[in-house]
């Protein structure tokens, strides 16, 4: 029932508007920056100065706001969604004819076109006069979730499982592609490219789409280029451009980071295992999993052992490789032990008294060093990497970069906020809340922290502007 504008580098709260009685569901910035427009369930349009907080206007609809809009160039001109009628307003509450009948609506990237949807139609007009510029249809369900291309030139509509899109600038009221796969509700659709449709389903699934890709293209027909699906682990090695992901039948899956195409896909022997861990060395990739008191080392691309290594464990609780590839770390009880991964040999092994934080992933790597992160949040590092030494421990937790990990304030019973600290200096950079304050796996690179849900979703957050240069 409030809106809060944020900081975008640092994640506080900047202003929190209070006046709304039920959910707001919808807001927009003007394209002067001066205001913001919330939409509510409790079947109103608010207006607000940003710099007072003060609420300018009330507009009143016969039912709840599904969406509300400046325009991107005009600051006085709102659109809304309501009641399935898309109504047009100035900033002092005055309404513009005409209305029109629709779901949705979107602006084009260059803002001289705008697009709703009504039923089976999706119409595009001139943002300035008004003309008609195009109606394309659809032969079955209503269409909803309009957008434009960022060249302007591609509007996409979604209607029920199917993604559409048509050419703008094309007489043709055919669709140029017509996208099949997800097996429920499509809601939500957004260009990631000129070329490349991103579709969000309720059958939790997000697919990536390639624009102009033959029919026999995977990328467009295979419903298996799911993003993320079933996650148990995710890894993230941005010099390689790719993120990895391990799923419950035991599939690994290379994606790439720009486009969130899959590159890869692997099947392993890996059978409902809690701890494993998977990531590329030295242009393999390869996965470790605790099984049975049997730590597993396996090469996905060959699909052989490379090591099954003895590890009596008391209560293993996670299991992780280092950052440089070499060794698989075990955490088990109040004991932590590293293995060399090409040879398999017990390289490492240190104890401590605190028990570890039973929420998320307590150990982190970086490079030879690895932390944990206790139950009392405190954090304790060793380093491995010393040639004929044992492992050193990291009295003061210092790096050369900050270390991010996740604290929760969740448990079984409750749900609450999830935050992202820097273990060493104890400063909180970030704030996650919701389904996103549940992640079952998290992993820092040095720059970017990634983690990965139950869901199938994987949340990449870059926090470059911590790291010294």
């Amino acid at each position: 029932m409030t809106v809060k504008l944020w900081d975008v580098q640092t994640g506080g709260i900047v202003k929190t508007f209070h006046g709304h009685n039920n959910i707001v569901g919808s807001v927009s910035i003007s394209a002067d920056d001066t205001m913001i427009a919330s939409g509510s369930y409790d079947n109103t349009i608010r207006l607000w100065d940003i710099q007072t907080q003060v609420c300018l206007c009330v507009i009143e609809q016969p039912s709840y706001i599904d969406s509300v809009s400046f325009s991107p160039t005009d600051p006085q001109h709102i659109i809304s969604v309501s009641c399935v009628q898309v109504w047009q307003w100035d900033v002092n509450g005055h309404q513009i004819p005409p209305a029109y009948d629709g779901t949705h609506t979107a602006f084009s990237p260059d803002h001289t076109q705008f697009a709703w949807c009504n039923g089976q139609v999706v119409t595009v007009q001139s943002s300035d006069s008004g003309v008609i510029v195009a109606e394309f249809h659809v032969a079955n369900n209503p269409t909803k979730y309009c957008c434009f291309s960022p060249d302007s030139r591609l509007v996409a509509a979604a209607a029920d499982r199917t993604a559409y899109v048509w050419d703008v600038t094309n007489l043709d009221p055919h669709p140029v592609e017509t996208f099949v796969g997800h097996t429920d509700k499509i809601t939500a659709l957004v260009f990631s490219s000129p070329s490349s449709l991103i579709s969000a389903s309720e059958d939790s699934s997000l697919k990536f789409w390639k624009i102009g890709a033959l029919s026999t293209d995977p990328a467009t027909t295979d419903p298996g280029l799911t993003l993320f699906t079933s996650t148990c682990s995710v890894s993230l090695q941005i010099r390689a451009g790719v993120a990895i992901s391990s799923d419950e039948q035991g599939v690994v899956k290379t994606w790439d980071v720009s486009t969130g195409l899959c590159k890869g896909s692997f099947q392993t022997p890996v059978e409902y295992s809690s701890w494993r861990d998977v990531q590329l060395i030295d242009n393999r990739l390869i996965i470790v999993w605790c099984e049975n008191d049997i730590i597993h080392i396996w090469d996905t691309n060959n699909g052989e052992f490379l090591q099954t290594v003895d590890a009596p464990l008391s209560r293993p609780r996670d299991l992780r490789i280092s950052g440089d590839g070499s060794k698989v770390f075990c955490l088990a009880g109040e004991s932590l032990q590293a293995w060399s991964i090409c040879t398999g040999e017990l390289v490492g092994k240190v104890e401590f008294e605190s028990d570890h934080n039973p929420f998320f992933d307590p150990l982190q790597t970086y490079g030879s060093r690895i932390w944990i992160r206790l139950k009392d949040l405190s954090t304790q590092g060793w380093d491995f990497g010393i040639l004929g030494s044992p492992p050193i421990q990291l009295l003061d937790v210092s790096m050369t970069r900050p270390l991010l990990d996740l604290i929760c304030d969740t448990s079984w019973r409750t749900k609450g906020p999830c935050w992202i600290k820097d273990a060493v200096t104890g400063k909180e950079v970030f704030q996650l809340s919701g389904r996103y304050a549940e992640p079952v796996n998290v992993q820092w690179d040095g720059q970017y922290l990634v983690a990965g849900y139950k869901s199938g979703e994987v949340l990449i957050m870059d926090f470059h502007h911590l790291c010294p240069r």
